[in-house]
């Protein structure tokens, strides 16, 4: 455990981060099973909108670098090919 006063702080801050993360990566993970759920259900309209929403959540975890920026934009790139093969 921490023993100065700035480092007790780090702790504090580094925790919050932790569940920040995690509830934001639950989130990207969620939505982008909602989109493979649309797609395998054939609804192209349906898997059009939570594709939107996967790429918006993929590219900001991106940015953020809870993932690697090009794992984002690679994620982004199968779930639009695969929102295509539907049509």
């Amino acid at each position: 455990m921490a023993n100065h006063v700035s480092a007790l702080k780090r702790a504090r801050q580094d925790e919050k981060k932790r569940l920040q993360n995690r509830i934001q990566k639950a989130a990207m993970r969620t939505s982008i099973k909602k989109v493979l759920a649309a797609v395998e259900a054939g609804d192209k309209k349906a898997a059009a909108a939570a594709l939107l929403q996967a790429t918006s959540l993929l590219d900001r975890a991106g940015r953020k670098h809870q993932i690697h920026p090009r794992q984002a934009a690679r994620r982004v790139s199968r779930l639009n090919a695969h929102v295509k093969a539907i049509s």
